[in-house]
């Protein structure tokens, strides 16, 4: 199975939470073959509704996630990781709420996070977090699974 939604999270104005509204720019700006990119910022449950009306097969939520990683790491992380960790404050709900809404209507929902290095107010993207997100695009415009990447804890 390829394609499906991406749905990224977070938000512009705090640092490497910037991640998820880089990716979704990066993607509209050069979009992934069979892949539709939706910007779901800070308040992601907000367009659920959106990814509901595209009726997908798989959707891949992406977000900074503070994992205890190096910055700009990224890893594939299991549901009791996301109830568990302490995912960025900077959203509305919690991201296990999220998933539990779209795994409501979607037959496979995986989250995809990187390794934040700064997440405050009004600072820049570190370069490790862009040049995560910038190859992360490369390599979704080149075709790869997104399951290829490896799980939290492994």
């Amino acid at each position: 199975m390829s394609g499906g939604v991406i749905l990224t999270v977070g938000n512009g104005m705090m640092g490497d939470d910037g991640a998820g509204p880089l990716l979704a720019e990066l993607l509209t700006a050069t979009p992934a073959p069979g892949w539709t990119a939706i910007d779901g910022g800070s308040a992601p449950e907000n367009v659920t509704h959106q990814v509901q009306a595209l009726a997908p097969q798989r959707v891949v939520v992406f977000d900074a996630a503070d994992m205890g990683l190096a910055p700009g790491e990224l890893r594939l992380i299991d549901d009791a990781s996301i109830a568990d960790m302490f995912i960025m404050t900077t959203h509305n709900l919690p991201l296990s709420f999220l998933i539990e809404r779209l795994r409501e209507f979607v037959p496979e929902v995986l989250f995809l996070g990187v390794q934040p290095d700064v997440v405050a107010f009004g600072f820049p993207m570190s370069s490790p977090v862009r040049s995560a997100v910038a190859s992360l695009h490369a390599r979704w415009c080149e075709g790869f699974d997104p399951r290829a990447y490896p799980q939290l804890g492994d």
